[in-house]
């Protein structure tokens, strides 16, 4: 070191100094020491000594990081936590492990990363909360002495030694052994005279002496003019006295704000809470991912349960249809009468009372099962803004529409096909594998891998699928425009895409008579040049455009009358039906330009000497009113003056395509010339724009105020991308939105397989879709199609920036949807076959038995996914007493036995499980006969094996406490009850009087009856009558 660091005396500073100094010396020796001091960046936080002595003790005296004497940690305003005796502190992230909320101090929030009982800062501590509570300044001696009474009852009851309340500075002081959950239920709460009041309406100077600036978002000042804009005010109500109302009848709680990514992209999947908790804050457990939005419970359909320690996020609702919910459900709630007063009413003109006050925390706007919106007021899209608040709607998202008919009828056979064959299919392709995690939660992530040589085979493959759909009856004809579309999306990405190989005979094109330029198919791959495959794929797209615009043709066609015959030919040309259009015109005598047409497309000089005799008919002067309109407009299209021809004429974007190609641009123009050409005219507002097909062709007409205008036609984007190979993210998420194929914003059923075989053939490569994938997850979900979203999942791209995101995906779906595929063993084996690890399974459907209070299914599904803690929960407090009232000793003895491996990741063993398996083998033990031993030795030995079974027992009462149900007091009585029968049916003979008397001082500290209790003292009282009357005097 190059500076002086002093004499230890000198180097100890106090932590007001420790906060002011930042000397250059000190930040260097915490840079050096920094893996030996703990982090603590929370500016509201301190520790004792503060981080800089520490750095400085630690360069004095190399390790004493590791044995930290009454280490303290704080947060300003909230309390502190002194830890007892030596402490080692290297390497602890403080900000992560001790968290002082209000009334409360939460040390290792995450189970998993807890050290056993005496490790790290899980060891006996003195804790110290500041309670805020109302009148503290101005109660009276007896209410004083009862606040400290309760608060040293309910300390002492939960296992922890209480030490003081001091009512001046609201400073209340308990000892623990471990930290655990302290804390009152809501009963017990609302006997404490606490300060729920919201700090909004206190001052905040005077709270604790504290300035605002130190106060967390719970204080808040009230606005008033907000509250002059809020509901109440709409009401005709005082908004100041609602505001009272609420905070009286509602007291706030704080919210537990978890940072996001934390959450979701924790290596560790699972979460939960161990807290030392104030007696005056009841706190809602934390929940297990999936981590999820707690929805309020539904006011419809609702059935009644518990939320439990072990809830995983939102809360499982009874799912009565599991198929599809009707769209829009409008259900009233509570709407009174206008004539009748209301108590909260300060007139008689507005007496409507908003429901979420009716209700209380009952009622929240928020999103139910299977897309279900609960929310009061106007259904959503209603005009009507007169609604009452306190009228309830229930409204469904319409994810099935693609499984409606014409009449809104839901298909199963459509969902089977849009769904089911559309990804079985998927699902027969070739598949690469990559595993992600680690041991036994590792996720098989799949991607599709295809080969352009194989893509005609794929496409047609889902075509065939599609033409199933089409063969359904009762389809609207809006659904049969939109399915035909997605076939000839299909039959272009096969266009586009798709790989010739060279050996072998080529396969036939649909018209041989085409264009000139496709080859016979009797032609060897031999006769075929590889720079003529170009010419051979724009021959291909040539067809394909005819077949898309055919029935636009034809539609137009039987709208003429018969003596409009040019312009008939007209848009036989718009459509490359040179047959048709020469037949026509040799028919009608019109011989010279019957051979005009069937030269339109091909040679350019052709087409020069046809444009060139129409600039000589311009400059000569031909007055061309003699001249037929039609006919002129036909001669400019032969000419390739493709503007000119449709001057006054509106026409779709493909046959404008189409007239690029074929009458304007050389025959031998390559497709992506042709592709940034038509973009280049659309960029300057001389082409028709791509539009989708549902405002092409469907009912959707466009309008000034077309939202979508950047949503072009999802053809056109796919030329784009052979055109350009490279297409940035932005052009992607425009590409594959829902937008681009279909007038449903939610159905993405066919998009996704587009994109996949996309990227399977090395079309584009994007990890940014996840909005696609989501949305037909929804969708998937939705429908009740659980293990196809699972499906779905894996085959999100893997990301470094989140690579957990697969895994909380699937976790959030087997949790919400637990009840949908458990019920079903087709989907549970597929999810089990993609490689699900079955401890997820397992914790999910242990969830959901909790729920329904079905706790000897959830224990044992606890048990599979080793989830140790919470299986002993359930045990202790729910299936324990059951079996032993119901003498099923033996399932007793195997849970316990099962956990007993993990004893030492279960907090209490010793006071829980292990008291039944210490009963039954001192039960036994008892019950031998021991023939070896002096029976005055045996005796005292199984007085003492008794008196410590009984000292736990009694210890295991005061831990568990209010946990235990009354069934479960009564069993640990039978047992002490056994225990002490036994005991004393040894306790004849010849043993000593003093022993004895000690197997009776066991049996009165037995939780037993007080029948047998007086029972057995009156035994004691003749016993020691005897004994005494023995005594020689």
């Amino acid at each position: 070191m190059e500076f002086d660091l002093g004499t230890p005396e000198q180097l100890i500073v106090s932590q007001s100094q420790c906060k002011r100094r930042k000397l250059s010396a000190l930040d260097k020796i915490m840079d050096e020491n920094g893996a030996d001091l703990p982090t603590l960046r929370s500016p509201d936080y301190f520790t004792e000594p503060c981080l800089s002595e520490l750095a400085i003790r630690e360069v004095m005296s190399e390790g004493y990081c590791r044995k930290v004497k009454n280490f303290t940690v704080g947060r300003f305003g909230y309390g502190f936590v002194k830890f007892s005796g030596e402490t080692d502190v290297r390497g602890l992230d403080l900000d992560r492990i001790i968290k002082f909320r209000r009334h409360e101090v939460i040390v290792y929030e995450d189970e998993n990363d807890k050290p056993p009982v005496g490790m790290g800062l899980n060891k006996p501590a003195e804790v110290t909360l500041i309670l805020e509570i109302r009148l503290l300044k101005h109660c009276d001696v007896d209410s004083s002495r009862a606040m400290v009474e309760k608060l040293r009852l309910r300390t002492e009851s939960q296992g922890a030694r209480f030490i003081s309340f001091d009512p001046s500075n609201g400073e209340w002081k308990f000892f623990v052994q471990h930290f655990s959950r302290f804390g009152f239920n809501e009963e017990e709460d609302e006997d404490m005279i606490v300060d729920d009041a919201s700090p909004e309406v206190q001052d905040p100077v005077d709270m604790n002496g504290r300035d605002a600036s130190d106060i967390d978002e719970e204080t808040a000042l009230v606005n008033t003019t907000d509250l002059s804009h809020s509901l109440p005010a709409h009401l005709g109500l005082d908004p100041v006295k609602m505001q009272e109302m609420r905070m009286l009848m509602f007291p706030s709680e704080e919210k537990d704000i978890d940072d996001y990514h934390d959450i979701l992209f924790d290596r560790k999947p699972q979460f939960s809470k161990e807290s030392s908790k104030s007696p005056l804050q009841h706190k809602y457990p934390r929940l297990s991912p999936p981590i999820t939005r707690k929805t309020p419970l539904a006011l419809i359909e609702y059935k009644h349960g518990s939320f439990g320690s072990d809830s995983p996020g939102s809360i499982l609702l009874t799912q009565q249809n599991k198929g599809v919910l009707l769209k829009t459900t409008k259900t009233e709630g509570f709407k009174l009468d206008v004539r009748q007063q209301t108590p909260v009413s300060g007139s008689y003109s507005c007496n409507v009372v908003d429901a979420g006050l009716f209700m209380g925390r009952s009622f929240g706007v928020g999103w139910g099962p299977n897309g279900v919106l609960i929310h009061s007021g106007a259904p959503v899209g209603s005009k009507d803004n007169q609604s009452l608040s306190s009228i309830i709607n229930l409204e469904k998202v319409a994810f099935d529409q693609v499984a409606r008919d014409e009449n809104k009828k839901f298909r199963e056979e459509l969902v089977d096909l849009c769904f089911d064959s559309a990804l079985q299919l998927h699902k027969e392709l070739t598949h690469e594998t990559k595993e992600f995690g680690e041991g036994p939660f590792a996720l098989k992530l799949q991607r599709v891998v295809c080969d352009r040589l194989k893509l005609s085979d794929v496409c047609r493959s889902y075509i065939g699928v599609i033409e199933r759909q089409l063969e359904v009856p009762d389809l609207s004809s809006a659904s049969r425009v939109l399915l035909m579309h997605q076939a000839m999306i299909w039959e272009l990405i096969k266009v586009l895409f798709s790989s010739r190989q060279l050996s072998g005979k080529l396969k036939s094109l649909e018209d041989e008579d085409e264009e000139d330029m496709i080859p016979d198919a009797r032609e060897t791959a031999s006769d075929v040049d590889s720079e003529a495959l170009p010419l051979i794929r724009r021959a291909e797209f040539s067809f394909w455009l005819q077949e898309s615009v055919c029935h636009r043709v034809q539609e137009e066609v039987s709208s003429l009358n018969d003596s409009s015959d040019l312009q008939h030919m007209f848009l036989l040309l718009t459509g490359r039906q040179l047959d048709a259009a020469v037949e026509l015109a040799a028919s009608r005598g019109d011989v010279r330009l019957a051979c005009l047409l069937s030269q339109a497309g091909g040679s350019m000089v052709n087409r020069a000497d046809v444009a060139r005799q129409l600039d000589i008919w311009r400059v000569n002067g031909l007055d061309f009113k003699f001249v037929e309109t039609e006919r002129i407009r036909v001669l400019e299209l032969v000419a390739g003056n493709i503007h000119r021809a449709l001057h006054d004429v509106d026409i779709d974007w493909k046959r404008f395509l189409g007239l690029l190609m074929w009458y304007q641009l050389p025959p031998e123009t390559e497709l992506p010339v042709l592709f940034r050409t038509y973009q280049r005219l659309l960029n300057d507002g001389k082409a028709p724009s791509p539009v989708p097909v549902y405002i092409d062709e469907g009912p959707i007409e466009v309008s000034m105020n077309w939202h979508a205008v950047k949503h072009f036609d999802l053809g056109y984007y796919l030329m784009l991308l052979h055109a350009n190979q490279e297409i940035d993210f932005s052009a992607l998420k425009t590409m594959f939105s829902a937008f681009a194929s279909t007038n449903d914003p939610l159905d993405y059923h066919m998009i996704w397989h587009q994109r996949a075989v996309l990227e399977a053939i090395g079309a584009f490569s994007s990890n940014d879709l996840h909005v696609l994938d989501i949305s037909f997850i929804s969708q998937l979900l939705c429908l009740g199609q659980c293990h196809w979203a699972v499906y779905v999942v894996l085959h999100m791209p893997h990301r470094e920036d989140c690579p957990y995101l697969q895994a909380a995906l699937v976790r959030e779906i087997l949790f919400l949807y637990c009840e949908t595929w458990s019920s079903k063993e087709l989907q549970r084996q597929f999810i089990e076959d993609l490689g699900i690890p079955s401890a997820w399974l397992n914790e999910a459907l242990a969830t959901y038995f909790n729920y329904y209070s079905e706790f000897p299914k959830a224990l044992e599904h606890f048990l599979e996914c080793g989830k140790w803690q919470k299986a002993h929960t359930i045990f202790m407090t729910s299936v324990a007493h059951s079996l032993f009232l119901s003498e099923e000793h033996s399932e007793i003895w195997r849970l316990a036995a099962s956990m007993e491996d993990h004893k030492s990741e279960i907090e209490d063993w010793d006071l829980g499980a292990g008291i039944y398996i210490s009963f039954y083998l001192l039960r036994s033990s008892l019950q031998e006969d021991s023939d070896t031993m002096n029976q005055a030795d045996t005796l005292e030995n199984k007085d003492s094996a008794c008196a410590d079974f009984i000292s736990r027992l009694n210890n295991s009462l005061a831990v568990w406490t209010s946990k235990l149900p009354v069934e479960a007091r009564v069993v640990y009585s039978k047992m002490a009850e056994e225990i002490c029968n036994l005991l004393l049916s040894d306790s004849g003979g010849s043993s000593s009087n003093e022993v004895q008397i000690s197997c009776y001082n066991t049996i009165f500290k037995a939780p037993i009856p007080e029948e047998t209790r007086s029972y057995h003292l009156q035994d004691a009282v003749s016993f020691f009558t005897s004994y005494l009357s023995e005594v020689p005097s």
